[in-house]
């Protein structure tokens, strides 16, 4: 059994050099990238994980090697299926798994999470949370660049920086908002306090932002304070629901939803209405799927290794809860091109500085952001995900305060 082989054909990727332990080859080799099956543990994984988890541990543990862009190799590849075996192939293909994973047991690496305690507890959401975000302010900024904004910038040209579209994310945001000096913003999910800084800088705006993230919240007081912006701007290391202040002008969640969970969401965001005074508005910015006929839980490579107890949902079933929960809709739009060309610049990022990165936080957790970073963008760019912003007001009696028409657009 030529191992090269069988893979090119159960994977699709025709235009991919593929290159086994057993040395076997297969597909062209001028092929700009090519998959390396390094070992039988990388089979083991496979037979023990079918699907995408299977591979992302091989690949993780660097049983399985992506040689070249792993974005375009990802890009040539189907799902992993024995379908298109001939039958007798697949019986045989079958049991040699079989005996491989008898005779090289494998377990899943050390970054693989599974929280405890009922999930989106705040207990475990603190968990998920900490996973994810509490691992170096430093390899973030290496990947984030200087504004340190985890979420979907908003390109104003293809010609656009990183910076330049994170700051045109910020402001488009804020100008949604209708912020003015003097105003008080609340910012749920603040990250490392971009929003909030941005808010306080730029419009004079007296913000607060909460994370559940420790590292990200030491970070952002400190820039805070370094940026003179003490007197407008704090972040507190704090879940969205112990916030006691209300009667703010408006209020941001920029990538937070998705942490939420379908079940949580009337819950959510009927407590960020009674967070505004009448003719406060609402501006959700978050990931979804393109529609609700799939589950809301997100892969399991995702959920294991990136984003635990993440749950997406569609625009549709976004908007609606916004509008059950009081809101008047007011606008609407996805983003979902403009999160592709931010993940690519977050892969540039940490491929620019990928030796310091593993050094920072280890090769496989290096690896795991290269393969999170690639699929992600390959996601977005094949419309399996979206990034919508929704707009909504509280009214004030029937008055939304809102202009006749939008006046946020650049």
């Amino acid at each position: 059994m030529r191992l090269a082989s069988i893979f090119q054909r159960i994977t699709g990727g025709s235009d991919v050099r593929f290159e086994a332990y057993d040395g076997s080859t297969a597909g062209p080799s001028s092929a700009a990238v090519s998959i390396n099956v390094k070992t039988p543990e990388a089979l083991s994984y496979l037979a023990s994980a079918p699907g995408e988890l299977g591979l992302a541990r091989a690949y993780v543990t660097g049983h399985l090697e992506i040689v070249g862009d792993v974005h375009a190799g990802l890009a040539q590849l189907s799902d992993f299926s024995l379908r298109e075996l001939p039958w007798s192939q697949r019986v045989e293909l079958l049991r040699f798994l079989g005996r491989v994973r008898l005779s090289h047991k494998v377990s899943p690496p050390p970054q693989e999470t599974r929280l405890r305690g009922l999930r989106h507890s705040k207990a475990r959401d603190r968990q998920a949370i900490a996973h994810h975000y509490d691992v170096s302010n430093q390899f973030y900024e290496w990947i984030l660049g200087p504004s340190m904004a985890y979420t979907c910038a908003v390109y104003p040209s293809l010609e656009s920086t990183l910076e330049e579209a994170q700051f045109e994310k910020h402001d488009l945001v804020a100008r949604k908002l209708g912020l003015r000096p003097g105003m008080r913003l609340l910012d749920v999910g603040c990250g490392w306090g971009g929003m909030v800084m941005h808010a306080a800088r730029e419009y004079g705006v007296r913000a607060i932002g909460v994370t559940l993230s420790r590292n990200q919240a030491e970070w952002a007081q400190k820039a805070i304070v370094e940026a003179g912006l003490s007197d407008l701007a704090e972040v507190r290391h704090l879940d969205y629901r112990d916030v006691h202040e209300s009667g703010f002008d408006a209020v941001s969640s920029i990538g937070l939803t998705e942490h939420i969970g379908k079940a949580k969401l009337p819950a959510y965001f009927s407590s960020l209405y009674r967070k505004l005074k009448p003719g406060g508005r609402l501006l959700n910015h978050c990931i979804t799927r393109p529609d609700n006929k799939q589950r809301a839980l997100s892969g399991p490579f995702i959920d294991r290794y990136v984003f635990p107890d993440g749950e997406l949902v569609g625009p549709g079933h976004v908007v609606s809860q916004v509008h059950d929960a009081g809101f008047e809709v007011r606008h609407e739009e996805n983003l979902r091109e403009h999160y592709a060309l931010t993940l690519a610049a977050w892969g540039r990022n940490l491929e620019a500085h990928w030796d310091e990165a593993v050094e920072e936080v280890g090769q496989a957790r290096a690896r795991v952001w290269r393969l999170y970073l690639a699929a992600s963008r390959l996601g977005f760019e094949r419309n399996d995900i979206q990034l919508h912003q929704v707009l909504g007001v509280r009214l004030d009696g029937t008055a939304s305060h809102m202009p006749l028409r939008p006046d946020w657009l650049s």
